[in-house]
């Protein structure tokens, strides 16, 4: 069963920046938000555990399941 997404999150880029992340997620075939959410979690897994802290999104509390 898919989780449902249900927080929001908003950032401020230059308008090349915007256009060169749009092009890359055209480029991989997905949608600009899951290009962005991908890359984010990707950089969030390398810093947290290079730091030895948990990373939230990887543990699975009975909750998170339901």
């Amino acid at each position: 069963m898919a989780r449902k997404l249900s927080e929001h999150l908003e950032i401020r880029v230059e308008p090349a920046e915007k256009r060169a992340f749009k092009d890359a997620a055209d480029l991989a075939g997905i949608p600009l938000s899951v290009w962005i959410r991908e890359r984010l979690r990707q950089v969030a897994i390398k810093d947290l555990e290079a730091m030895g802290h948990p990373i939230a999104f990887l543990q699975h509390s009975s909750e998170e399941i339901k």
